[in-house]
């Protein structure tokens, strides 16, 4: 294991940061994450790998931590019915269940490394809401370092029934050793030399560069000519088909949402929402992202579903793309709820990567969302405003947004 840690930084600019897909390689050949078949190297991404489910899902009446319990013996008693089989054609997740599904990866990590794990951006913008569960683990998502055992993922359907099968991947788990986070004056001082934000095709000035704890984005809610500027989920819908790419039937699962006077629309409550960020992001190839939840002192909104960003979105592998925007998944809680254009809605935090990657973000491995206009996922055709030569593909290499 001294072995792998010591590979890591041999030779790398950095003695701490994000592992890069040459670094999640290497964790697989140490057997510091693995699996009983062999791991697509599709599922490599820039930054994070794709996690496979298993064969089964467990039907559970309640959602938990297993805190002082492995997962196995918490959720006894908290299961209701059989067993579902996901094998072969998969099988139908109810909308409102939460759901257990046993991943087909594990991880021994050593000491020094940890984990987090966050859903694709795809499973964020069909708002499935997905989060990783490990033995004795007290939070989500986050991985302890050191961790030796089995990767457990809840999914909850809100606003659709979904179909999924083994081996489908929902969300995706970045490795990172040491000290990560760029500070907000390293992100300022970051923009001043290399633009990690554009509107309107110029560089976003000083004044309008909005950091604390986080770069913030706002909502383009000015829309097209004819004021259209996103998409809401429908409330009766058929099962949605995650197993399909570009098949979904946009108007059986979406109503356009249009602006209202002064740019801006009122929120009804608990309704998923699919918007679109006013700036184009950029991550350099040195860096990777994440979006961070919405501060709910700011109001009655949920904005953030996933996360990572890798690293090349909205830049390439030189800078030859000026910025990507980012799609928003958005929701209000309990009462409807104002928001306007520009309006400020979520935070992107920045980390260092420990090296380049080999493969950046949209660089040969044609990445869904690079240079995105249309803010619905990879299951359905391309919207209004999207390249009509931009064709949804199978694999899924998202910036993990809601953001999903």
């Amino acid at each position: 294991m001294n072995r792998f840690l010591k590979s890591l930084t041999d030779g790398s600019p950095r003695a701490e940061g994000v592992l890069a897909v040459q670094h999640l390689q290497r964790a697989l050949d140490a057997d510091v994450i693995s699996a009983d078949t062999e791991i697509p190297g599709a599922n490599l991404q820039p930054a994070s790998l794709d996690l496979r489910l298993g064969s089964e899902a467990l039907r559970l009446r309640c959602s938990f931590l297993p805190n002082r319990y492995d997962v196995e013996t918490r959720v006894a008693g908290l299961t209701d019915g059989e067993p579902i089989d996901l094998s072969g054609d998969g099988a139908i997740l109810d909308k409102g269940r939460p759901y257990l599904i046993r991943l087909q990866e594990r991880l021994a990590l050593p000491p020094e490394l940890r984990a987090r794990a966050n859903p694709k951006s795809s499973t964020g913008r069909a708002d499935v809401f997905t989060r990783v569960i490990t033995d004795k683990g007290r939070t989500f998502d986050d991985i302890r370092p050191g961790y030796h055992g089995a990767l457990w993922l809840e999914v909850v359907p809100l606003s659709f029934a979904v179909r999924v099968r083994e081996g489908l991947t929902l969300n995706q788990l970045r490795l990172s050793i040491g000290s990560t986070r760029l500070s907000d004056q390293e992100i300022a001082e970051m923009h001043r030399t290399l633009p990690l934000l554009y509107r309107g095709g110029g560089v976003v000035n000083d004044a309008q560069f909005t950091v604390s704890n986080g770069l913030f984005l706002g909502l383009n809610l000015k829309g097209d000519r004819s004021g259209f500027v996103g998409y809401r989920a429908r409330n009766a819908t058929p099962h949605l088909d995650l197993r399909q790419v570009g098949e979904a039937d946009i108007e059986t699962y979406w109503e356009q949402v249009h602006k209202e006077p002064g740019d801006q629309i009122a929120l009804e409550p608990r309704r998923f929402y699919l918007l679109m960020s006013d700036e184009a992001v950029v991550i350099p190839a040195t860096c990777a992202a994440e979006m961070t939840a919405y501060d709910p002192t700011s109001g009655e909104l949920r904005t953030h579903y996933a996360g990572f960003f890798d690293p090349g979105f909205g830049y390439g592998r030189k800078g030859e793309i000026k910025g990507s925007t980012a799609a928003l998944e958005v929701r209000a809680h309990d009462v409807p709820f104002l928001i306007e254009h520009r309006q400020p809605v979520c935070k992107l935090t920045f980390e260092h990567m420990l090296d380049e990657p080999d493969a950046v973000y949209g660089e040969s491995i044609e990445s869904n969302y690079q240079q995105q206009t249309s803010t619905l996922g990879k299951h359905f055709p391309r919207g209004p405003g999207a390249p009509p030569d931009k064709k949804p593909r199978s694999d899924d290499h998202t910036p993990q947004l809601f953001p999903g």
